[in-house]
This record gives structure tokens, C-alpha cells and sequence, in this order.
């Protein structure tokens, strides 16, 4: 797999998309049920933000992109893993994902929960089996690892997520909110980002890459305060008003949705300009996280 222009971000979604069916296909076996369960929630599906934000930042450090593919498609298995979760009833019980029922409802709440536990322990085997050893150093896969560890972990999502459970029905202060996104959402950005400098050798870029992933994480949370109270369950593909229904302080309830845009725009401004280092390479980049700001859905 060899690539002689820039891809755009649909042929990278796509890129993502057809590995992740490679690296995990249908077949007949003992546990189909948890596999079946873990492919619907993992393909056909999603933006596959952080999995292009892993290839990306790899092309940005001068990297070849096919050497991140297994890193970019493991992210996306911990990020599935993680709103199947999210989705059970133990948790926001959200009965739409994606524009189709969640995971749970089509398999029940025993075999959701397996296969986002299937698809974490996935996410690591995909690395380590499917990582060229030729062109990457095992320091280089290890590092990598360990950023995605951490970032789905007590000090990353799960730690987040722990943060969301406990500030059910308070009021919570600016500083615990950004904390918790932080954690929940914004953790596995940065990984993503810094996974792809790490693939490119790029450790020198660390920094940088951090710094772009935690503007750009914060500002995807804030357009989803957004959207959760301006869009549609159709056009979202997830339940709309949910924030309100389940009475969580947002960024809209806090400043108001005028303000909540501009914070919006703030930080996605900040996350462009932490691109500077990178120089033409991360034009894309900067593309991505206007998109981001404005999308819709």
C-alpha cells in the first residue's frame, strides 16, 4: 500500500474503514455473537476523527502513512469500545448510536458490554500484530502503546467518564467541566495526535501534537454541548436534548450558546496555531479542526 499524493479526509475515513474490516473479519466460530456484536459497533460508521488525527500527524512528521494504519485502526477500536459502553443503561442509557440502535438493544446489555470489552483488548493485539517491525523500532511501538494506555485509562477516559457518573444531578464549576472532558474526550485525541509522531519518529513534535489534540478535544466537546441543544436526533444519529434530559452541566448551560461558540472558535484557533512547527505538512490538519468547529453532526 503505497501512496503518491495527499489523501483527502473521505479517502482517509475510507482507508481506516476498509483496514478495520481487514484486521477484523466475520467468520464462523463458538463466540459469534460478541463478534458480531463488536462489528457493528466498530464499522459501517463514525467519523474516524482520531484514527485520521494518528495518520495525519505521522504524514505531518515526515512518515509514511501506511505505517500508522494499525495504530490509527486501534484507536478507533478503543473509541468504539468506549460509547458502547458509554450507551448502557448502567451508564447514559442511550438507545441510538450512529444513526442506528445502539449496541445493547440489538444484543443485549451482557454481550455489549463483551464486546466493548473485546474490541479495548483488540485495539492492542491489532498493534502488536499488524505493526511493521521492519520500519518501526520496539521502542517505538511500545511508546505508542503506552500513550494509548494511558489515555483510555483511570487517568484518561475511564477516568473522565468515573467524573461524568459522580457529577450527576450537581452543579459543576468551569474547572471540574474542562477536567472531565479532558479526560473523557480530549485524552484519546491527544493520544491519536501523538501516536502518528511517534510512528514518524517524530518525538520532537510531541509537544506540539499535545497541544493541538487537547484545543482541538475541548472544542469537539464544545460543539457537542452545541448540538446537543441546536440539532436533531436524525441529523446527530444520537439522541438530541440528551444533556438536559440527564440534567449534566454543560458548556451552553454555563455561558450560553453565543458564548459556547466563541470558546468554540478559541480553542480551534489555538489548536491551528500549535500546527506552526509542522509547517505545510499539517495544512490538513488545520482543515480538520475547522471542520470540526463547524460541523453539524
Amino acid at each position: 500500500m503505497t501512496f503518491d499524493r495527499t489523501l483527502t479526509l473521505e479517502e482517509l475515513s475510507e482507508l481506516i474503514e476498509e483496514s478495520l474490516e481487514k484486521y477484523f473479519p466475520e467468520k464462523a466460530c463458538l463466540q459469534q455473537s460478541v463478534l458480531s456484536a463488536a462489528r457493528y459497533s466498530l464499522l459501517g460508521g463514525g467519523k474516524r476523527i482520531r484514527g485520521i488525527l494518528t495518520l495525519q500527524f505521522c504524514v505531518a512528521c515526515g512518515g509514511d502513512l501506511e505505517m500508522a494504519v494499525p495504530f490509527a485502526c486501534a484507536v478507533e477500536m478503543i473509541h468504539a469500545y468506549s460509547l458502547i459502553h458509554d450507551d448502557l443503561p448502567c451508564m447514559d442509557d442511550d438507545d441510538m448510536r450512529r444513526g442506528k440502535p445502539s449496541c445493547h438493544i440489538i444484543y443485549g446489555d451482557g454481550i455489549a458490554l463483551l464486546a466493548g470489552d473485546a474490541l479495548l483488548t483488540l485495539a492492542f493485539d491489532t498493534i502488536f500484530r499488524h505493526a511493521d517491525r521492519q520500519g518501526l523500532s520496539l521502542d517505538q511501538i511500545l511508546d505508542a502503546c503506552q500513550w494509548l494506555s494511558r489515555a483510555a485509562g483511570i487517568f484518561g477516559m475511564i477516568g473522565g467518564q468515573v467524573f461524568d457518573i459522580e457529577s450527576a444531578n450537581m452543579q459543576v464549576n468551569i474547572t471540574r467541566l474542562k477536567e472531565m472532558h479532558k479526560n473523557k474526550t480530549g485524552a484519546l485525541i491527544v493520544a491519536s495526535c501523538v501516536m502518528g509522531c511517534i510512528v514518524a519518529g517524530g518525538y520532537d513534535k510531541i509537544q506540539d501534537a499535545e497541544n493541538y489534540g487537547s484545543n482541538l478535544g475541548l472544542a469537539f466537546q464544545v460543539v457537542d454541548d452545541i448540538l446537543d441543544v441546536s440539532g436533531d436526533t436524525q441529523t446527530l444519529g444520537k439522541p438530541a436534548g440528551s444533556d438536559a434530559l440527564n440534567d449534566k452541566t454543560t458548556f451552553v448551560n454555563l455561558f450560553g450558546m453565543e458564548q459556547s461558540k466563541q470558546i468554540s472558535r478559541e480553542l480551534t484557533t489555538a489548536a491551528i496555531n500549535a500546527l506552526k512547527p509542522f509547517g505545510e505538512k499539517a495544512k490538513p490538519l488545520a482543515v480538520l479542526a475547522r471542520k470540526l468547529c463547524e460541523r453539524e453532526k
